[in-house]
């Protein structure tokens, strides 16, 4: 039988050249498939985790989900090896997204899944944002300097245009500059302040926090947050516990996903019994379905924390699929079945065995 199968192949560049990197979009996207999933058109399997390194928690995640309405099942492969840029000069994390079609079960597509992990992290804060943040908030704070805080910054200033100062911490200056040296030119209005590694300078009096940075080790104290403030909190143990315990409103995107999760201060705090279910108010697709209300006063200190939807990785990675599919490679995975093959019992390319030589 004839089984032709061909899967096309998606480089970081390829969707960088589609006009891929969309925060706008991205955001559009994020909220459809929260609200297809709080409809109940999303598969969501819990996702596997292999850590191989407890101290700095690194670590390999296979992330499936299936969108029924668009007839895609995926599954984001992501490793995070803190250590890398240390050891080996690289980044931190690596992606591929993989998504196969529900008509056929074919896989169609192979891409590279950095860029749309990274936006999706930073959209997925900007939709909270958007329900969750004060509307005329105009300072923002930011302790993490690197790509992820980069990302985040791009976003929240989509989802709040009013922002106009922006307060950087980092472990080093270098850092620090080299965040303003990437960001300043894309966005004239915004006044940039590199604390030179004081945190406390760069959350105290922020409308809007975040924490991007890559350690276990707390760089937010619940002291430096005001009162109305809105905290996306990206990564893992960031924050210390005053700063979950100040919070009117605790958000997830998934407290089921996140309460099993070894790192993150909420995890921490639930495990050893501090922290309960009943003390979460909602996850965001309740929110972005109608089904709760978001921020409903000026004082609310609002603390958000997402673990990481893979439903939400899929449905960006197949967006970018159809944005950049004709910019693909196209590489073929079998031409016909195994047994319509020319094989030869022994020598030649096609040999095969029954017996061990």
């Amino acid at each position: 039988m004839k089984n032709e199968l061909f899967i096309k192949y998606l480089s970081q560049e390829d969707q960088l050249r589609a006009g891929c990197f969309d925060i706008p979009n991205a955001m559009d996207v994020v909220e459809r498939v929260l609200r297809a999933y709080a409809d109940g058109r999303v598969l969501y399997p819990d996702k596997t985790v292999q850590i191989f390194d407890e101290a700095i928690q690194s670590r390999i995640n296979i992330l499936p989900a299936t969108l029924l309405d668009q007839g895609v099942c995926g599954a984001k492969w992501i490793s995070v090896f803190p250590a890398n840029p240390r050891r080996f000069g690289c980044q931190n994390q690596s992606a591929v997204i993989l998504l196969s079609s529900l008509e056929t079960g074919y896989p169609m597509a192979f891409l590279e899944g950095m860029l749309c992990s990274s936006v999706r992290t930073a959209a997925v804060s900007a939709v909270a944002a958007k329900y969750l943040a004060r509307p005329d908030s105009t300072e923002i704070g930011i302790l993490g300097a690197g790509e992820m805080a980069r990302m985040h910054f791009l976003a929240l200033k989509t989802a709040l245009p009013g922002l106009r100062v922006c307060r950087v911490a980092s472990r080093t200056e270098a850092t620090e500059r080299d965040f303003l040296d990437h960001i300043a030119p894309f966005c004239p209005d915004v006044e940039f302040v590199l604390c030179k590694g004081d945190y406390e300078l760069a959350a105290v009096g922020a409308d809007v926090l975040v924490t991007a940075i890559s350690g276990q080790t707390p760089v937010l104290r619940g002291a430096w947050c005001k009162p109305g403030a809105f905290y996306t909190h990206v990564g893992g143990w960031e924050d210390d516990d005053e700063t979950v315990f100040r919070a009117d409103k605790i958000v997830c995107d998934s407290w089921h996903h996140l309460k099993g999760r070894g790192s993150p201060t909420l995890t921490r705090l639930y495990q050893a019994g501090k922290l309960h279910d009943e003390d979460i108010y909602a996850d965001l697709p309740q929110i972005a379905a109608g089904q709760l209300p978001g921020r409903e006063n000026d004082r609310e200190f609002i603390y958000f924390n997402a673990v990481g939807l893979s439903y939400v990785d899929v449905a960006l990675g197949y967006d970018f699929f159809r944005r950049a599919e004709h910019l693909a490679t196209v590489l073929p995975l079998q031409r016909e079945g195994i047994f319509d093959h020319p094989l030869e019992s022994a020598g030649g390319p096609g040999r095969f065995r029954l017996r061990r030589s």
